[in-house]
């Protein structure tokens, strides 16, 4: 089975920490060990893991995906969002995270952030939790 996470982006460039929502999934699914895959069916956004302790680690990435990747270049697609789509594909779609006791195998610093890099959208993340019979 397939669940949804849906996200109300207000920004055109935003982390959201979704942990906690997978963690609810995870508890709800009964689920003691085995995978959970995570999928960002969207173009110009993503996921990724990283440490959510302190926020100034999310605004550095922000502020250095924005530097190596500006909106303002003469890019050729019409939208006006071609830095997105390149963030997108630099960040990825997606992230598989090891279930064990029925937690996520995250290091003690780490969290799963949603990407929103052409907001404020309204956008989903779909989550894959795979028993693996343990």
């Amino acid at each position: 089975m397939t669940n949804n996470i849906n996200i109300r982006t207000k920004a055109r460039t935003e982390f959201i920490d979704i942990t906690s929502e997978i963690e609810k999934l995870l508890d709800e699914s009964g689920i003691k060990s085995g995978i959970c895959f995570l999928y960002v069916p969207h173009t110009t956004a993503g996921i990724t893991i990283n440490e959510g302790a302190d926020p100034s680690v999310v605004s550095d990435i922000q502020r250095t995906l924005s530097k190596l990747i500006p909106n303002n270049l003469n890019y050729s697609h019409m939208e006006g969002n071609s830095d997105a789509h390149i963030k997108s594909t630099v960040v990825g779609a997606s992230k598989t995270v090891i279930i064990d006791d029925g937690k996520l195998l995250l290091g003690t610093w780490q969290s799963i952030f949603f990407c929103e890099f052409d907001g404020p959208r309204h956008r989903r993340v779909l989550v894959k939790l795979i028993n693996d019979g343990v």
